[in-house]
């Protein structure tokens, strides 16, 4: 059994490298096409090089984005040329049973659900980051649409809105606006900086060039006069921390699962909507088991009876099974955060579905025929 383990092993991990190599050939032209766009408006701060390293360095979120489905590709290519050439059927008569044959391929997932999780928390964000910085290095700074990242924190009975509009390739952030209000909700002060980073200690940002307004309010809480100042440098105590600020620039899908925990605990803790986060925290979570659902819906093409030629016709439909299943939880996903649907539930329910409709297709190929 051992023997025969291997031999799936390697025939299943050589296609999934292949097809793996295939997609990311595809994707790099793509983004190397598209960024080619970047380099001619600015070819001297921003070459073609640094371009190509560019999208080099944003191959393990494609590699992260495409493992389950090229698991899939790769494990019903195998299983279906075993079936046509009947080494499957030769296999089970070695003892290679249904309980057998799904536990091996399960065992094979697990493995890139480690190597998913690892590549999506670890791999993926390291590189994304590094991506950006080098980025932000030719082009100046990174931006979140028109108006920036905005955040929010309770500070006591008060509650402030904060707007970084950019954020420079060494950490720095540029124009800085710190709005304060009141617990009846009027603004009570509002503070402007040109840069500002956060302290080493994590408590405080350093605000540079700073430009302040203070309202001052008579006894029935009508303004009666704005005190303003400037000072060339100001420390503000906050609990907003550099990874919160990259949070809110960068795509949520981006992060890493803790860090997305986190985030989703300082909205919650300020009062914010973090739907879209949870769901994308849940999706984190749940997305590398993914690989084992792909493993357990290629296992039943080892079970078809194939004609001549009619192998690719197999494959074909199984990939668009794969396909479907990446659409319906994207499209769960946005149902989840316009419904506002349970976050969790959202995030597993395309898996649970296609868990139990291959598991069916697999009982039904397996036990009753």
């Amino acid at each position: 059994m051992k023997t025969i383990r291997w031999m799936v092993y390697r025939e299943v991990l050589a296609a999934i490298v292949l097809v793996t190599l295939g997609f990311l050939a595809l994707f790099f032209f793509f983004d190397l096409i598209d960024e080619l766009r970047s380099v001619g408006q600015s070819p001297e701060l921003y070459p073609v090089s640094q371009a190509v390293l560019y999208v080099l360095l944003g191959m393990p979120s494609h590699l992260y984005e495409l493992l389950p489905i090229t698991v899939l590709i790769g494990t019903i290519f195998v299983m279906a040329r075993f079936a046509q050439s009947s080494e499957f059927t030769i296999l089970r008569t070695s003892g290679l049973g249904p309980g057998r044959a799904l536990t091996m391929l399960l065992l094979l997932g697990c493995a890139f659900v480690v190597l998913t999780f690892a590549l999506g928390d670890y791999v993926a964000p390291a590189s994304d980051r590094a991506a950006q910085v080098l980025k932000s290095r030719g082009l100046a700074r990174l931006t979140s649409g028109g108006t920036g990242a905005w955040l929010k924190e309770r500070q006591g009975e008060d509650s402030v809105a904060v707007n970084v509009r950019a954020i420079r390739s060494d950490g720095l952030m540029e124009e800085v606006r710190i709005f304060r209000f009141d617990a009846s909700g009027r603004l009570a002060s509002q503070t402007h900086a040109q840069t500002a980073q956060v302290a080493p200690e994590g408590d405080a940002w350093q605000l540079a060039t700073v430009r302040s307004s203070s309202f001052v309010r008579d006894a029935a809480g009508d303004t009666v006069r704005a005190e303003r100042s400037q000072l060339p440098q100001l420390r503000w105590p906050t609990a907003i921390t550099s990874d919160m600020v990259s949070a809110a620039v960068l795509k949520p899908d981006r992060m890493a699962t803790i860090d997305l925990f986190q985030y989703v605990r300082h909205l919650e803790a300020n009062g914010q909507s973090a739907q879209r986060y949870e769901i994308e925290f849940w999706r984190k979570v749940f997305y590398p088991l993914s690989c084992l659902v792909m493993v357990v819906l290629a296992l039943p093409f080892a079970y078809l009876h194939f004609r001549a030629g009619s192998t690719t016709g197999y494959v074909f439909g199984g990939v668009m099974a794969g396909i479907s299943f990446f659409l319906l939880n994207n499209v769960f996903g946005f149902a989840g955060n316009l419904q506002q649907w349970s976050p969790w539930l959202t995030a597993a329910a395309p898996g649970l579905i296609y868990t139990f409709a291959s598991l069916a297709a697999f009982g039904w190929l397996v036990l009753r025929r």
